[in-house]
């Protein structure tokens, strides 16, 4: 049987989906695609009328109400950053004022002193079905979870319109639904951290996701210096130890925050893996592959 594949752009990158072409292809690939839509409609910081943005917005001034939806991701934010002693921290996206990727150089330490304030999922206050961040500039971000649960709910969708064989890609992350119609598991590439173009290893996948972090795609090289965009909630300085981490979980959203944390781990990272009993892929600092 003849397979489909869907290139598009979602959420500041590239996605693609691929499924057999059945009767009831297209209609599940426009259901899958539209929850892609309504998601970054939902949580995309870059759009005014988004959840996210409302509640930003509303720092310093008010609580913000917010759905069932939204409610169940700041559960999970906040799980995270309980169990990784406040290294997952959905507010320490305002670094982001302090680091521009594409400039070339690092900020001054003073700047990351004036944001450090406004770092803290702990001051946060929540009720049901509000949240309130209680100083003027907070904000959260759920940059580090909803292209994974974005992953995950277009693979339902597409579950939803009678498919069970399909592969779902979110910028390198992705979930597979049940095996290729010839019978073969579907293939996933994990991209080669120092060498672009390449892969590091070919994975099969089998109702199964894989989830990549890394510090090679957001990147300032300085004097020798590598800084990556993933962010030390702490001291607003960027991790540098792991190359990068892949890890293989029942969900997207599962496996995406288990590969960030343990890239926040730093060189405690590999052992946290071990602990998940999860399958996972880290690339060293000296290129070397763990497993």
């Amino acid at each position: 049987m003849q397979i489909l594949l869907h290139r598009f752009k979602a959420m500041g990158g590239p996605g693609q989906i691929q499924l057999p072409d059945t009767p009831q292809a297209q209609s599940a690939l426009h259901a899958a695609l539209a929850e892609l839509q309504r998601l970054e409609a939902q949580y995309s910081r870059y759009r005014p009328d988004s959840q996210v943005s409302t509640i930003n917005a509303n720092a310093g001034i008010k609580p913000t109400a917010c759905d069932a939806e939204t409610e169940s991701l700041l559960d999970f934010a906040q799980q995270l950053f309980e169990r990784s002693q406040g290294l997952f921290d959905i507010t320490s996206g305002v670094y982001r004022r302090a680091w521009n990727f594409a400039s070339g150089q690092v900020p001054e330490q003073s700047l990351l002193d004036q944001l450090q304030p406004l770092v803290g999922w702990n001051k946060v206050e929540r009720d049901a079905r509000h949240i309130w961040l209680p100083q003027k500039g907070m904000e959260i971000d759920f940059g580090g979870l909803v292209k994974e649960y974005a992953v995950d709910r277009a693979c339902m969708a597409l579950q939803a319109h009678g498919i069970g064989s399909a592969l779902v890609s979110l910028a390198g992350d992705m979930r597979a639904l049940g095996i290729k119609p010839d019978g073969q598991p579907w293939q996933a590439g994990i991209a080669h951290p120092r060498h672009a173009g390449h892969l590091s290893a070919s994975i099969a996948l089998h109702n199964m996701a894989l989830a990549t972090s890394g510090d090679y795609e957001r990147v300032i090289l300085l004097n020798g210096q590598r800084y990556a965009h993933l962010i030390h909630p702490h001291t607003g300085w960027p991790v540098s130890y792991w190359q990068s981490v892949s890890v293989q979980a029942p969900s997207c959203l599962v496996a995406g925050s288990i590969s960030t944390l343990a890239m926040l781990m730093q060189d405690q990272g590999l052992a946290f893996l071990q602990e998940t009993g999860l399958s996972f892929l880290a690339i060293d600092p000296n290129g070397e592959a763990l497993q």
